[in-house]
């Protein structure tokens, strides 16, 4: 994924799979919400105690509760609207959080665990499952691969993506894949002559290594390629010649 390094000076995120970790201290039990802000109010508070300028952003966002990244000394905030009314003890540690991104946050995943029905889940769109290209067909090479290389354990479906291929040339994103819908999306632009099947398939392979693999949790963040991730993908037969031809052809 594209990005400028110069601009965005760092990025946080805090999710619902911190919940999974231990067990607090703090009862789990609801906490008191006589106490309340408004976003300008809140956005006012946060920058107080930054010193520095800050925006917010409220969202429903089912996933991502907290996230604050850096842009041209502005801190960035996004935050789960029910926090508004989360209480002193909660803000204090989001504001923590906002000046040391390895701060301890109890009550804030307890008001997470006691407050989940105000969290709306959002269902995984329908998605038009294309496999045939014209040169090349995904299933067949996902077939492939799962045997050879995952004994058929794999279960995620794949598709070619729907997006303009200049959109993702210009992003550098070849392929995904979505935890939430189990599916693998390939860069349409791979559907090419001069393509050539094995760095297609290795593109695929890295996807499914995803589901594979996982992801890890390291203090607030969540590791995607990690150590264990990047040693299997060089598993790959073709690793050398298709990365090489990543480098020869696409950059």
């Amino acid at each position: 994924m594209g990005c400028n390094p110069g601009i965005v000076k760092a990025e946080r995120n805090i999710d619902e799979s911190m919940m999974k970790k231990a067990p607090c201290a703090i009862p789990d039990k609801q906490l008191s919400i006589n106490f309340g802000y408004d976003k300008d109010s809140l956005r006012s508070h946060f920058q107080d105690n930054l010193g520095r300028p800050a925006t917010l952003v409220l969202t429903d966002n089912s996933t991502n509760m907290l996230s604050v990244r850096t842009i041209n000394g502005v801190a960035q905030i996004r935050l789960h609207r029910m926090f508004l009314y989360s209480g002193e003890p909660v803000i204090a540690e989001i504001v923590s959080f906002l000046k040391n991104r390895k701060a301890s946050m109890p009550h804030f995943r307890s008001f997470i665990r006691t407050n989940r029905e105000h969290i709306t889940k959002k269902h995984p769109k329908r998605v038009s499952v294309i496999t045939a290209g014209k040169y090349h067909d995904l299933q067949d090479i996902f077939d492939e691969i799962n045997l050879e290389y995952f004994g058929g354990m794999i279960k995620s479906r794949i598709t070619w993506g729907t997006k303009s291929a200049r959109y993702f040339v210009r992003k550098r994103t070849l392929g995904s894949y979505s935890r939430n819908s189990n599916m693998i999306r390939i860069n349409p632009v791979l559907d090419k002559k001069n393509v050539p099947r094995y760095f297609l398939a290795f593109v695929i392979y890295h996807e499914m290594l995803h589901e594979s693999v996982g992801e890890t949790e390291k203090g607030c963040r969540r590791i995607i390629h990690s150590a264990q991730f990047k040693n299997k993908e060089r598993l790959f037969k073709d690793y050398e010649k298709a990365t090489a031809w990543e480098t020869t052809n696409l950059r």
